[in-house]
């Protein structure tokens, strides 16, 4: 069953427009007066739900029920749903014959599994540039920060001469991002899986900024495994995935203890408690699976698919390349890089605007235009310093940047206006004021 009897799926389309999506018609106060439609503008945060994902979630709400845990109809129904939309995120991913795909709430999630699941002796290595996600789920194991590349094929070498380097020569897996949720830059890779795989180690895609923004594929990039979440893909119901292959996840103890991840359980005369384990993707999906965030996440998955990546992909570089002229033409605007000006990248920009605290800005773009923006860190504390070249052990003034991302429901307009809001309010240098009084509450 790929959807449940009502479904009433939005069509989407590969027109050179945004795909439909929650909340475009959403209006906020300004502190000049008066009401504006809200231009989201923080999809690497979370992105709005797309209207066929919300039709798709509405459609099975009545026929709800219990997961691996029923006779009746509709159990078996959502029993149904819910394995269905495990293979449909397998095809999203390109996933290869015996590879597994785990439900979870997130990317952080998905991570923190794979790190419980790691062999005993195994070294870690993941770049300072990785989201916190990557960067801190490593406890159990011996952790090698890598340095911040300067290219993509810096990228390689440092990564190359570190596992040439390890001692003792065991077990290894290496972290990296596909895309930055800083920068925006695409990661190299393909060419850091061969390096991993040459060196007898893993690799793990972190592509919770990449997959919203451009196809996945795991058999194709040659990954050991991906996570991504479903609240940055269109999805926000709570679910995550980690994808890829099986045996360290079936040779570890479960990620969580209960209902579900258990096969059989019986007590031992000494009262003791002997357990059969799970050997598919249910050894760590222990309790009531999410079944509509693993539905809403499918149906995400289906939506771009169907959209066509290519599409999607030619009209967010065509409002990527409009965002970067036109706060190049902003003396006051210096947009972050790792890579360099000319390095692919997604939807997803960083900068700062001279004289102005970036809290303070953003909180200008909100007050005076009603659009929403990210500053601050961003979770990737080391990355955002050693962009700024701030003092790694201090988080003040000049630490920190303004964050725009965009993707396949922003509208043109929206990046019209953030672009001439950014032109009046950078000459102001930051004065601390805004024109009028802050609303008290939404109207």
């Amino acid at each position: 069953m790929s959807a449940c009897p009502a479904a009433t799926a939005t069509p989407v389309s590969a027109a050179d427009g945004p795909l439909p999506v929650l909340g475009c018609d959403v209006r906020v106060p300004l502190v000049t007066g008066g009401e504006v439609p809200y231009a989201a503008l923080d999809y690497a945060a979370s992105a709005p739900a797309l209207q066929r994902v919300w039709d798709d979630v509405a459609a099975y709400a009545p026929y709800y029920g219990s997961v691996h845990r029923g006779a009746g109809h509709l159990s078996q129904l959502s029993t149904d749903l819910f394995e269905t939309s495990r293979a449909d995120v397998a095809r999203f991913l390109g996933c290869r014959p015996g590879d597994q795909v785990v439900f979870t709430r997130s990317t952080t999630d998905s991570l923190n599994l794979l790190a419980a699941v790691l062999p005993a002796d195994c070294r870690v290595f993941v770049f300072e540039t990785e989201h916190h996600a990557a960067l801190l789920p490593w406890r159990g194991a011996q952790v090698t920060c890598l340095d911040a590349p300067c290219s993509p094929e810096h990228a390689v070498e440092i990564l190359e001469r570190a596992l040439a380097d390890r001692a003792p020569y065991g077990p290894a897996l290496i972290c990296v991002t596909g895309a930055s949720n800083v920068t925006g830059e695409l990661w190299p890779v393909r060419e850091l899986a061969a390096a991993a795989h040459a060196h007898g180690a893993r690799i793990v895609l972190d592509a919770a900024q990449l997959a919203p923004h451009h196809p996945v594929d795991i058999a194709e990039l040659d990954v050991d495994w991906a996570a991504f979440s479903g609240h940055k893909l269109y999805a926000p119901f709570g679910a995550g995935v980690l994808a890829g292959r099986a045996d360290w996840l079936r040779d570890a103890e479960p990620y969580l203890a209960g209902g579900g991840a258990s096969r059989a359980v019986t007590r031992r005369p000494d009262g003791a408690l002997d357990v059969e384990w799970h050997t598919t993707a249910a050894r760590h999906e222990a309790g009531s699976p999410n079944v509509i965030g693993a539905y809403a996440l499918a149906s995400a998955c289906r939506a771009l698919t169907e959209a066509g990546f290519e599409a999607l992909v030619a009209r967010e570089q065509r409002l990527l390349a409009a965002v970067r002229a036109g706060l190049a033409e902003v003396p006051e605007v210096g947009v972050l890089s790792l890579f360099g000006a000319d390095a692919p990248r997604v939807g997803v920009l960083s900068f700062v605007v001279e004289g102005w605290d970036s809290a303070e800005f953003a909180a200008a773009l909100s007050a005076e235009y009603g659009i929403g923006v990210r500053d601050g860190l961003f979770c990737a504390h080391p990355l955002v310093r050693t962009l700024l070249g701030g003092d790694p052990g201090e988080c003040g003034g000049g630490t920190a940047a303004v964050r725009v991302s965009f993707g396949a429901g922003t509208p043109d307009e929206h990046i019209e206006r953030f672009l001439r809001a950014v032109r009046e309010l950078a000459p102001r240098q930051g004065r601390g004021e805004l024109r009028g009084q802050p609303p008290t509450a939404c109207s």
